[in-house]
């Protein structure tokens, strides 16, 4: 499977060739997960929500596979203070949102984001798009491998409060598992890793992506932590 698009004036390839053998199970995955396996919020039959990306990055680092993450400024309207995957709203020069726009999208806001040079990333896969609610947009989480890693770190304080990676070990830790809940009684997944909180969006793709990829370990659903949990 190999595809190519421009990505801030290079070009960019998804493709599976050279992959770790331990990103099988996520390729795999990747390849048979259906929407709502992935989430009961899918995008509205009428075309609305704001398109936008993620860019799941699988890193390999002293403790084994890792993934990427940062966290919101705490003075951002939206999601403020909050981990997530790097990502955001599609500009007009990404492209199509149904092709090679979320691919262009998810490089660049990393980029932007991170400060990590998108030329070290291999793109592998795209997930089915999924619904946020809250604010509307449209999401297509896009799969990568750091292939050729890079510095990161915060690029714009305005934005972006830190950037860190996780171990998918601590991830996959029953300990660092929990189920957080909403004020307003909402419930869903979430780990406390790198003293960090990782709830909604972000921790309900992880949780799936650990499940579908057989990496998941049993663990305490009955475990509830607020989201003003702090370690």
């Amino acid at each position: 499977m190999t595809r190519t698009s421009d990505a801030q004036g290079g070009q960019v390839t998804l493709s599976r060739d050279g992959l770790p053998g331990w990103l099988e199970p996520v390729v795999r995955a990747a390849e048979t997960v259906q929407p709502l396996q992935l989430s009961r919020f899918l995008p509205p039959e009428n075309g609305s929500g704001r398109q936008s990306a993620v860019l799941i990055l699988f890193g390999e680092g002293e403790r084994g596979p890792e993934l990427l993450l940062m966290e919101r400024a705490g003075s951002l309207r939206s999601h403020a203070g909050q981990p997530s995957f790097p990502g955001g709203a599609l500009d007009p020069e990404d492209g199509d949102p149904q092709g090679e726009g979320p691919l262009r999208a998810a490089l660049r806001e990393a980029q932007e984001e991170t400060g990590l040079d998108p030329s070290g990333v291999q793109l592998f896969g795209v997930l089915p798009r999924l619904y946020i609610p809250v604010s509307g947009f449209v999401v297509t989480p896009v799969l990568g491998w750091w292939r050729r890693p890079s510095p990161v770190g915060v690029v714009d304080p305005n934005e972006t409060a830190r950037v860190f990676t996780v171990p998918v070990a601590d991830l996959t830790d029953p300990a660092n598992r929990a189920t957080a809940v909403h004020p307003r009684g909402h419930s869903g997944p979430a780990f406390l890793v790198e003293s960090a909180l990782v709830w909604g969006f972000t921790a309900g793709v992880i949780d799936r992506l650990l499940h579908y990829a057989g990496w998941e370990r049993p663990w305490d659903r009955g475990k509830q932590v607020p989201l003003d949990w702090h370690a």
